[in-house]
Formats: C-alpha cells, sequence, structure tokens
C-alpha cells in the first residue's frame, strides 16, 4: 500500500510562486509514475504534470512553462514548483501514484491518492 500526503499549498498573489510537496511511502518509490492532478468547484478533476521512474516528464498544455514537476528519491518526495499562477490555477491539488502500467502522462490512470492541499489565487 502507497501513502501519500501532499502540502506547501495556501494564498498566493496572481504571478506568484508556490511549490507544493508530497511525501511518500509505504512502496518501493523508485518503480511508480507519479502525477499531480487538480480540481477547482465545480469542474472535474485535470492531470497537472506526470513523471516516472526514469524522469520522463509530461505536462498539461495550461501549464506548460509555468509549471514543474520533480521528485527527490532519497528523500521519497514528488515535488511541483508552480510559477507565474493564474486565477484559474486555483484548486485543490493532488498527489497521485500508479504502476505506470495504463502509461505515465499528465492524466493518466493512478493507483493511489492523496488528500489533497488547497491552493488559492488572489488579485
Amino acid at each position: 500500500q502507497v501513502q501519500l500526503v501532499e502540502s506547501g499549498g495556501g494564498s498566493v498573489q496572481v504571478g506568484g510562486s508556490l511549490r507544493l510537496s508530497c511525501d511518500v511511502s509505504g512502496y518501493t518509490y523508485t518503480t511508480y509514475c507519479m502525477g499531480w492532478f487538480r480540481q477547482a468547484p465545480g469542474e472535474e478533476r485535470e492531470g497537472v504534470a506526470a513523471i516516472d521512474s526514469d524522469g520522463y516528464t509530461n505536462y498539461a498544455d495550461s501549464v506548460k512553462g509555468r509549471f514543474t514537476i520533480t521528485k527527490d528519491n532519497a528523500k521519497n518526495t514528488l515535488y511541483l514548483q508552480m510559477n507565474t499562477l493564474k486565477p484559474e490555477d486555483a484548486a485543490m491539488y493532488y498527489c497521485a501514484a500508479s504502476s505506470g502500467l495504463m502509461g505515465c502522462y499528465s492524466g493518466a490512470p493512478m493507483d493511489y491518492w492523496g488528500k489533497g492541499t488547497l491552493v488559492t489565487i488572489s488579485s
């Protein structure tokens, strides 16, 4: 079983930056596809970014060039650096993991989920 715990959410002004973290435990971290998803009120959950065990990354078009997904295998931690934040980036952000058997890309099917961390954007 994999446990995922997100942190780093908060309120930030338009144009600002925020870094989300996801602590991973309970399984061999390096064999998993990891990703970030988000869900705004009244909206469907959408994939934001993904990274596979080789470090290959994939992003949603809406965040390309602004967000960066990375992982620290030694710390078993996944990160999402978010820059140039826009009002439409406000959402609950979720960390997720999978075996990668269904592919590893933004929005790929995931097996394990964290409880989320809230990001709010103020103008």
